[in-house]
Protein backbone atom coordinates (compact mmCIF):
# COMPACT_ATOMS: atom_id res chain seq x y z
CA UNK A 1 0.00 0.00 0.00
CA UNK A 2 1.54 3.30 -0.83
CA UNK A 3 -0.24 6.95 0.90
CA UNK A 4 -0.24 9.86 -0.66
CA UNK A 5 0.99 12.93 1.31
CA UNK A 6 -2.75 14.00 2.60
CA UNK A 7 -2.97 10.27 3.59
CA UNK A 8 -4.76 8.88 0.56
CA UNK A 9 -4.23 5.47 0.28
CA UNK A 10 -3.17 4.16 -3.10
CA UNK A 11 -2.91 0.38 -4.09
CA UNK A 12 0.63 -1.17 -4.54
CA UNK A 13 0.31 -1.86 -7.92
CA UNK A 14 -1.95 -0.18 -10.17
CA UNK A 15 -2.80 -1.12 -14.16
CA UNK A 16 -1.16 0.54 -16.43
CA UNK A 17 -3.93 0.56 -19.85
CA UNK A 18 -1.88 1.25 -22.57
CA UNK A 19 -2.38 0.20 -25.22
CA UNK A 20 -5.49 -1.53 -24.84
CA UNK A 21 -8.27 -0.17 -26.96
CA UNK A 22 -11.55 -1.61 -28.62
CA UNK A 23 -13.70 -4.76 -27.32
CA UNK A 24 -10.23 -6.59 -26.54
CA UNK A 25 -9.43 -3.79 -24.39
CA UNK A 26 -12.58 -3.19 -22.66
CA UNK A 27 -12.33 -6.94 -21.85
CA UNK A 28 -9.06 -6.78 -20.37
CA UNK A 29 -9.59 -3.88 -18.37
CA UNK A 30 -12.60 -5.23 -16.95
CA UNK A 31 -10.90 -8.11 -16.22
CA UNK A 32 -8.31 -6.69 -14.24
CA UNK A 33 -10.47 -4.94 -12.29
CA UNK A 34 -12.43 -8.13 -11.41
CA UNK A 35 -9.01 -9.68 -10.49
CA UNK A 36 -8.64 -7.07 -7.73
CA UNK A 37 -7.11 -3.89 -9.69
CA UNK A 38 -8.08 -0.72 -7.73
CA UNK A 39 -5.66 1.67 -9.72
CA UNK A 40 -6.33 2.56 -13.82
CA UNK A 41 -3.88 4.59 -15.73
CA UNK A 42 -4.85 6.14 -18.61
CA UNK A 43 -4.07 9.44 -20.83
CA UNK A 44 -5.95 11.65 -23.51
CA UNK A 45 -2.93 10.33 -25.91
CA UNK A 46 -3.42 6.86 -24.98
CA UNK A 47 -6.94 7.24 -26.75
CA UNK A 48 -8.57 4.64 -24.67
CA UNK A 49 -10.66 6.44 -21.88
CA UNK A 50 -14.10 5.82 -23.51
CA UNK A 51 -12.80 2.58 -23.32
CA UNK A 52 -11.59 2.48 -19.41
CA UNK A 53 -14.86 3.88 -18.39
CA UNK A 54 -16.78 1.31 -20.27
CA UNK A 55 -14.70 -1.55 -18.58
CA UNK A 56 -15.43 -0.07 -15.36
CA UNK A 57 -19.39 -0.36 -15.80
CA UNK A 58 -18.65 -3.60 -17.10
CA UNK A 59 -17.05 -5.12 -14.39
CA UNK A 60 -19.69 -4.80 -11.78
CA UNK A 61 -16.88 -2.79 -9.49
CA UNK A 62 -18.31 0.42 -7.95
CA UNK A 63 -16.63 3.68 -9.50
CA UNK A 64 -16.11 4.56 -5.64
CA UNK A 65 -13.63 1.57 -5.33
CA UNK A 66 -11.53 2.55 -8.21
CA UNK A 67 -9.01 5.08 -8.70
CA UNK A 68 -8.47 6.44 -12.54
CA UNK A 69 -5.87 9.05 -13.27
CA UNK A 70 -5.76 10.16 -16.64
CA UNK A 71 -3.29 12.69 -18.27
CA UNK A 72 -3.50 15.61 -20.11
CA UNK A 73 -1.46 16.11 -23.56
CA UNK A 74 1.61 18.31 -24.43
CA UNK A 75 -1.31 20.07 -26.88
CA UNK A 76 -3.03 21.10 -23.98
CA UNK A 77 -0.30 22.97 -21.63
CA UNK A 78 -2.29 26.38 -21.77
CA UNK A 79 -4.42 26.96 -18.95
CA UNK A 80 -7.67 27.15 -20.79
CA UNK A 81 -7.03 23.98 -23.11
CA UNK A 82 -5.57 22.20 -19.31
CA UNK A 83 -9.15 22.47 -18.28
CA UNK A 84 -11.15 21.64 -21.37
CA UNK A 85 -8.82 18.53 -21.52
CA UNK A 86 -9.99 17.48 -17.92
CA UNK A 87 -13.49 17.67 -18.94
CA UNK A 88 -13.04 16.00 -22.42
CA UNK A 89 -11.68 12.82 -20.07
CA UNK A 90 -14.46 13.11 -18.33
CA UNK A 91 -16.69 12.85 -20.55
CA UNK A 92 -15.31 9.70 -22.57
CA UNK A 93 -14.50 7.95 -19.22
CA UNK A 94 -18.51 8.65 -18.57
CA UNK A 95 -17.48 9.84 -14.46
CA UNK A 96 -18.04 13.10 -12.25
CA UNK A 97 -14.61 13.32 -11.14
CA UNK A 98 -10.77 12.48 -11.92
CA UNK A 99 -8.76 10.70 -8.95
CA UNK A 100 -5.44 11.58 -10.13
CA UNK A 101 -4.62 13.87 -13.36
CA UNK A 102 -0.87 14.29 -14.62
CA UNK A 103 0.80 16.43 -17.08
CA UNK A 104 1.95 13.84 -19.51
CA UNK A 105 5.03 15.37 -20.60
CA UNK A 106 6.66 18.82 -19.47
CA UNK A 107 7.79 20.10 -23.09
CA UNK A 108 10.09 22.37 -21.48
CA UNK A 109 11.22 24.04 -24.84
CA UNK A 110 7.67 25.24 -24.54
CA UNK A 111 7.77 26.41 -21.41
CA UNK A 112 4.32 25.71 -20.03
CA UNK A 113 5.00 23.32 -17.94
CA UNK A 114 4.32 25.30 -14.63
CA UNK A 115 1.47 26.53 -16.13
CA UNK A 116 -0.42 23.32 -17.10
CA UNK A 117 0.03 22.00 -13.29
CA UNK A 118 -1.52 25.48 -12.23
CA UNK A 119 -4.23 24.70 -14.74
CA UNK A 120 -4.78 20.95 -13.00
CA UNK A 121 -4.37 22.74 -9.57
CA UNK A 122 -7.72 24.72 -10.76
CA UNK A 123 -9.50 21.68 -12.05
CA UNK A 124 -9.21 20.46 -8.29
CA UNK A 125 -10.66 23.44 -6.82
CA UNK A 126 -13.58 23.37 -8.85
CA UNK A 127 -14.34 19.51 -8.34
CA UNK A 128 -13.13 17.75 -11.39
CA UNK A 129 -10.22 16.18 -9.96
CA UNK A 130 -8.81 15.29 -6.34
CA UNK A 131 -5.22 14.82 -6.66
CA UNK A 132 -2.65 16.64 -9.10
CA UNK A 133 0.83 14.85 -10.65
CA UNK A 134 3.30 15.00 -13.03
CA UNK A 135 4.65 12.56 -15.77
CA UNK A 136 8.16 12.76 -17.24
CA UNK A 137 9.28 15.82 -14.78
CA UNK A 138 12.71 15.91 -13.81
CA UNK A 139 13.86 17.12 -10.61
CA UNK A 140 14.49 20.94 -11.85
CA UNK A 141 10.73 21.07 -12.80
CA UNK A 142 9.61 19.58 -10.12
CA UNK A 143 11.29 22.54 -7.86
CA UNK A 144 9.81 25.10 -10.70
CA UNK A 145 6.65 23.72 -9.49
CA UNK A 146 6.87 23.89 -6.59
CA UNK A 147 8.32 27.15 -6.62
CA UNK A 148 5.23 28.68 -8.55
CA UNK A 149 2.52 26.55 -6.27
CA UNK A 150 3.85 26.24 -2.48
CA UNK A 151 3.11 22.64 -2.93
CA UNK A 152 4.80 19.32 -4.82
CA UNK A 153 2.68 17.23 -7.39
CA UNK A 154 1.69 13.94 -5.15
CA UNK A 155 3.04 12.07 -7.80
CA UNK A 156 5.83 11.58 -10.46
CA UNK A 157 4.97 9.13 -13.05
CA UNK A 158 8.59 7.91 -15.26
CA UNK A 159 10.30 5.44 -16.45
CA UNK A 160 11.92 3.18 -14.08
CA UNK A 161 13.20 -0.23 -14.65
CA UNK A 162 16.15 -2.47 -13.89
CA UNK A 163 18.16 -1.01 -16.88
CA UNK A 164 16.92 2.45 -15.64
CA UNK A 165 16.30 2.87 -12.16
CA UNK A 166 16.39 6.14 -11.95
CA UNK A 167 17.67 6.27 -7.92
CA UNK A 168 18.29 9.96 -8.06
CA UNK A 169 15.33 11.09 -9.05
CA UNK A 170 13.59 8.31 -7.03
CA UNK A 171 15.01 9.61 -3.69
CA UNK A 172 14.39 13.66 -4.58
CA UNK A 173 10.77 12.09 -4.96
CA UNK A 174 11.37 10.67 -1.60
CA UNK A 175 12.58 14.30 0.15
CA UNK A 176 9.24 16.44 -1.71
CA UNK A 177 6.67 14.02 -0.71
CA UNK A 178 6.31 12.67 -3.88
CA UNK A 179 4.86 9.39 -4.80
CA UNK A 180 7.09 7.84 -7.19
CA UNK A 181 5.15 5.52 -9.86
CA UNK A 182 6.83 3.64 -12.86
CA UNK A 183 5.60 3.24 -16.32
CA UNK A 184 7.11 0.44 -18.35
CA UNK A 185 8.23 -1.07 -15.21
CA UNK A 186 8.91 -4.75 -16.23
CA UNK A 187 11.30 -3.25 -19.05
CA UNK A 188 8.80 -4.10 -22.56
CA UNK A 189 10.98 -5.67 -24.54
CA UNK A 190 14.19 -5.01 -22.72
CA UNK A 191 13.19 -6.75 -19.39
CA UNK A 192 15.90 -8.22 -17.20
CA UNK A 193 14.09 -11.79 -17.26
CA UNK A 194 17.33 -13.94 -17.50
CA UNK A 195 20.00 -11.50 -15.86
CA UNK A 196 21.10 -13.19 -12.85
CA UNK A 197 20.03 -10.68 -10.46
CA UNK A 198 16.43 -11.71 -11.24
CA UNK A 199 16.39 -14.92 -12.44
CA UNK A 200 18.38 -16.08 -8.90
CA UNK A 201 16.13 -14.22 -6.82
CA UNK A 202 12.78 -15.79 -8.59
CA UNK A 203 14.24 -18.98 -8.20
CA UNK A 204 14.99 -18.50 -4.65
CA UNK A 205 11.61 -16.87 -4.05
CA UNK A 206 10.08 -19.50 -6.33
CA UNK A 207 7.96 -16.76 -8.25
CA UNK A 208 8.29 -15.29 -11.20
CA UNK A 209 11.23 -13.21 -12.68
CA UNK A 210 8.65 -10.15 -13.57
CA UNK A 211 6.96 -11.07 -10.26
CA UNK A 212 10.86 -10.41 -8.91
CA UNK A 213 11.20 -7.01 -10.90
CA UNK A 214 7.63 -5.95 -9.72
CA UNK A 215 8.45 -6.78 -5.81
CA UNK A 216 11.54 -5.00 -6.65
CA UNK A 217 9.68 -1.93 -7.31
CA UNK A 218 7.80 -2.16 -3.99
CA UNK A 219 11.09 -2.04 -1.68
CA UNK A 220 12.07 0.92 -3.00
CA UNK A 221 8.82 2.69 -2.43
CA UNK A 222 7.95 2.54 -6.17
CA UNK A 223 4.24 2.18 -7.08
CA UNK A 224 4.50 0.10 -10.81
CA UNK A 225 1.85 0.15 -13.05
CA UNK A 226 1.73 -3.23 -15.37
CA UNK A 227 0.09 -4.04 -18.48
CA UNK A 228 -1.23 -6.86 -19.40
CA UNK A 229 -4.22 -8.49 -21.32
CA UNK A 230 -3.80 -11.82 -20.25
CA UNK A 231 -5.36 -12.83 -17.10
CA UNK A 232 -2.85 -15.23 -15.59
CA UNK A 233 -0.57 -12.47 -15.97
CA UNK A 234 -2.24 -9.74 -14.74
CA UNK A 235 -3.15 -11.88 -11.64
CA UNK A 236 0.66 -12.91 -11.36
CA UNK A 237 1.55 -9.09 -11.45
CA UNK A 238 -0.67 -8.48 -8.49
CA UNK A 239 0.29 -11.59 -6.16
CA UNK A 240 3.72 -10.01 -4.58
CA UNK A 241 2.60 -10.10 -1.20
CA UNK A 242 3.87 -13.81 -0.68
CA UNK A 243 7.78 -12.69 -0.55
CA UNK A 244 10.03 -10.19 0.29
CA UNK A 245 13.40 -9.03 -1.06
CA UNK A 246 16.64 -9.16 0.39
CA UNK A 247 18.37 -5.01 0.48
CA UNK A 248 21.25 -7.09 -1.42
CA UNK A 249 18.42 -8.77 -3.78
CA UNK A 250 17.20 -5.00 -4.53
CA UNK A 251 20.87 -3.82 -4.91
CA UNK A 252 21.55 -6.31 -7.17
CA UNK A 253 19.18 -5.70 -9.60
CA UNK A 254 19.47 -1.87 -8.84
CA UNK A 255 22.95 -2.23 -10.44
CA UNK A 256 21.77 -3.30 -13.27
CA UNK A 257 20.42 -0.04 -14.66
CA UNK A 258 22.91 1.80 -17.17
CA UNK A 259 23.02 5.24 -18.09
CA UNK A 260 22.16 4.45 -21.74
CA UNK A 261 18.97 2.24 -20.19
CA UNK A 262 15.66 4.32 -21.57
CA UNK A 263 13.87 1.93 -23.70
CA UNK A 264 13.31 4.71 -26.29
CA UNK A 265 14.74 8.53 -26.63
CA UNK A 266 12.28 9.38 -23.73
CA UNK A 267 14.42 12.37 -22.13
CA UNK A 268 12.09 15.10 -20.64
CA UNK A 269 14.37 17.33 -21.24
CA UNK A 270 14.09 16.89 -25.02
CA UNK A 271 11.44 14.93 -25.84
CA UNK A 272 8.01 16.73 -27.30
CA UNK A 273 5.06 14.69 -26.70
CA UNK A 274 1.83 16.75 -28.18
Amino acid sequence: MHTLRDGTPLPQVGFGTHPLRGEEGIEAIASALQLGYRYLDTATNYENEREVGEALRRSGVARSEVLIASKIPGRAHERDKAVASVEQSLELLGVDYLDVILVHWPNPRRLRYVEAVEALLECRERGLVRHVGTSNYTEGHLREVMAATGEAPVVNQIECHPLFPQEHLVRVHDELGVLTQAWSPLGKRQAQYDAAAVAEAADRHGVTPAQVILRWHLERGVMPLPKSATPERQQANLDLDGFTLGADEVAAISALGRADGRLWGGDPDTHEEM
